[in-house]
C-alpha cells in the first residue's frame, strides 16, 4: 500500500509567538503546510511564507466554520489539522509516519500535553486529553455550535484509532492570560447555552456545579499531583463554571 501524503492545516490569527515551533514540528510528516489566517496584525503571515507555508487569508465565521474550510482548502483527503500552539513529539511524528505508510480506518486520535505556566501538567483531566486531528476528510466533519468545536467522522465510520506520543500544547504562559481567556469563553459558552434553548439557571448551578468543578479537578482527578499549575487550573476553572452560569442569568432577566 503506498504512503499517503498528508495535508497539515492550521488556522491562526496573531500566533507569531507559536506559528514557527509548530511549523517547523510538523513540516517533517507534511506533504503540504497549508495555514488559514484570519488576517493576523503581527507577524504571523510573514513567518508561515517564510517557512514554506501555503497561506490562505480568510475572515474568521467561527471555529467550526473556520476548520472546516481549512480543511477543504487542503490539496490531499488526509488531513492532520493543528492549532498554533502545539507542537509534534518525534514520538508522534514517527506514529504519523505509520500511519501515513498503513492508513486504517477514518481517523487518529493523538494526545495533549499541556504546558501551564511553564509547568507540564499530567493531572486534573488534563492529560491525555485525545483529540481526533488526523482524518481523511471524506470521512467527516467538523461540528459544534460557537465552542468546543470537534471533528465528528460519518455514521458508521469506525472509531478512531490512538496515536501513540504527545502533541505538546503551550497553553497560557501567565494566571492573568488564563483568565482573559475564561472571560471571553465564558461569554462564549453563555450564547451557546442561551442558541441552546437554555433559559433557567438554578442556584445548584451557581453554587454547587462550580464546587463540584473543583472537587473533581483537584481531588478526584489528582490535580494537586501539579502543584501551583493543578491549584490555579482548578480554582480557576470552578470559577469559569459559575461565571458561565452566571452570564446566562443576567441575560435571561434583561
Amino acid at each position: 500500500m503506498p504512503q499517503v501524503p498528508l495535508s497539515v492545516v492550521i488556522i491562526t490569527f496573531n500566533e507569531e509567538a507559536n506559528i514557527a515551533r509548530c511549523l517547523e514540528a510538523a513540516r517533517p510528516v507534511a506533504d503540504e503546510l497549508v495555514v488559514i489566517d484570519s488576517f493576523s496584525t503581527d507577524q504571523t503571515v510573514d513567518i508561515c511564507r517564510q517557512l514554506g507555508a501555503r497561506v490562505i487569508q480568510h475572515a474568521f465565521e467561527g471555529y467550526v466554520e473556520q476548520k472546516n474550510y481549512a480543511t477543504a482548502q487542503a490539496q490531499h483527503h488526509h488531513v492532520l489539522q493543528l492549532d498554533a500552539d502545539e507542537v509534534l513529539t518525534e514520538e508522534l511524528r514517527c506514529s504519523i509516519e505509520a500511519a501515513k505508510a498503513n492508513w486504517q480506518g477514518a481517523g487518529y486520535t493523538l494526545a495533549r500535553l499541556t504546558n501551564y505556566c511553564g509547568s507540564w501538567v499530567r493531572h486534573g483531566g488534563w492529560y491525555p486529553d485525545r483529540k481526533l486531528r488526523l482524518y481523511d476528510r471524506r470521512l467527516g466533519c467538523w461540528e459544534g455550535l460557537l465552542l468546543h468545536e470537534r471533528y465528528e467522522l460519518t455514521a458508521g465510520e469506525p472509531a478512531p484509532l490512538p496515536l501513540a506520543g504527545d502533541a505538546l500544547h503551550y497553553s497560557y504562559h501567565s494566571v492573568e492570560q488564563h483568565v482573559q481567556q475564561l472571560n471571553r469563553f465564558t461569554s462564549i459558552a453563555a450564547e451557546e447555552l442561551w442558541l441552546r434553548g437554555r433559559r433557567d439557571v438554578s442556584v445548584f448551578q451557581l453554587l454547587l456545579k462550580p464546587w463540584w468543578k473543583f472537587v473533581h479537578g483537584y481531588f478526584l482527578r489528582l490535580g494537586f499531583l501539579d502543584g501551583f499549575a493543578g491549584l490555579s487550573i482548578a480554582i480557576i476553572s470552578a470559577w469559569g463554571v459559575f461565571l458561565k452560569f452566571a452570564k446566562l442569568k443576567t441575560r435571561t432577566a434583561a
